[in-house]
């Protein structure tokens, strides 16, 4: 018995410690849709990466998408003045500091990533992620939890 008991207990010790996932990918496709619809940045990170693939084909002049971040209360008019930025601009507001992040518009086949500080962000604030692509917004977004 205290064979087993040791056993088990040096089992346990010797489990391996996972530390904080501190990245996330996101796919886009051609039918204007993120696969998920909430990001969680744990606490211990201190840097934290989101990779956008498009696992779509159509090209980025059709059906670009791109992944943004900003203040729940910023979503809105930061997607809409990207509208008059341009794809040149990637849809977003040059220089906006409302902006957290973003990655650059990809279209079918492509990904980029982007790299967050977590230092710049606020436990309990409201985050959300979207695709500033002209129409895109209204649909592909979601929530970013820290």
């Amino acid at each position: 018995m205290k064979k087993i008991a040791a056993s088990l207990l040096l089992s346990v010790l010797a489990a391996p410690v996972w530390a904080a996932t501190c990245e996330a990918t996101v796919e886009s496709n051609d039918a204007m849709q993120f696969n998920t619809k909430e990001i969680v940045v744990d606490k211990s990170c201190k840097q934290f990466t989101v990779t956008l693939k498009h696992v779509g084909k159509l090209p980025k002049t059709a059906m670009g998408h791109n992944w943004v971040l900003t203040k729940t209360a910023d979503f809105t008019p930061v997607a809409q003045a990207g509208v008059s930025a341009g794809p040149g601009k990637n849809y977003l507001p040059e220089g906006d500091a409302r902006i957290i992040a973003h990655t650059r518009l990809i279209g079918g086949g492509e990904s980029d990533s982007v790299t967050i500080d977590v230092s710049k962000l606020t436990a309990g604030e409201g985050y959300t992620f979207f695709c500033s692509f002209p129409g895109h917004w209204t649909v592909m977004k979601g929530v970013l939890k820290f």
